[in-house]
């Protein structure tokens, strides 16, 4: 019995964890940006922050959800001051890889007020935070990053 109750919390510790870091391409299949965190949020309470389902700016077909209709407000005034850098790929694996990685939307910094965001989750069985090793060589980062996705994108 007490076998069977360590598994089960093991379990649920496994299926709760693999949710937390779930991945997300920037845009899905269906149009919806950052798995509906909200944009806005990051900058102005510094919290990966759900949007909610009825509070929804588009621009063209991509769908951005938000907190509170003040948040919306101020993204339809000026949409590229709260936009992701690299389009929403991690920022890591653009200026260290040169490549397109999904991100966790909970995983995030801003730098100059600007947003960067980051894979964090499970990579062929080992835990990997690329948040960590943006922050070993932010400076050097941020110096290539414009140019490396401007060859990538």
């Amino acid at each position: 019995m007490k076998s069977l109750k360590i598994a089960f919390v093991v379990a649920f510790i496994s299926l709760f964890s693999n949710t937390i870091l779930a991945q997300v391409d920037p845009i899905d299949k269906n149009g919806l940006a950052l798995g509906g965190y909200d944009v806005v949020a990051y900058h102005t309470v510094n919290k990966a922050t759900k949007g909610s389902n009825n509070i929804i700016e588009k621009i063209g077909t991509t769908e951005y959800h938000f907190a509170s209709k003040a948040n919306a407000t101020a993204f339809k005034a000026n949409p590229n001051k709260f936009l992701p850098e690299c389009e929403g790929y991690c920022a890591w694996g653009v200026a260290e890889k040169a490549s397109k990685f999904s991100i966790n939307p909970e995983t995030f910094k801003i730098v100059d007020d600007k947003l960067y965001l980051f894979f964090n989750g499970d990579f062929n069985g080992t835990q990997v935070n690329t948040l960590d090793m943006w922050n070993k060589q932010e400076d050097n980062y941020l110096e290539t990053l414009d140019a490396k996705w401007s060859k990538l994108k």
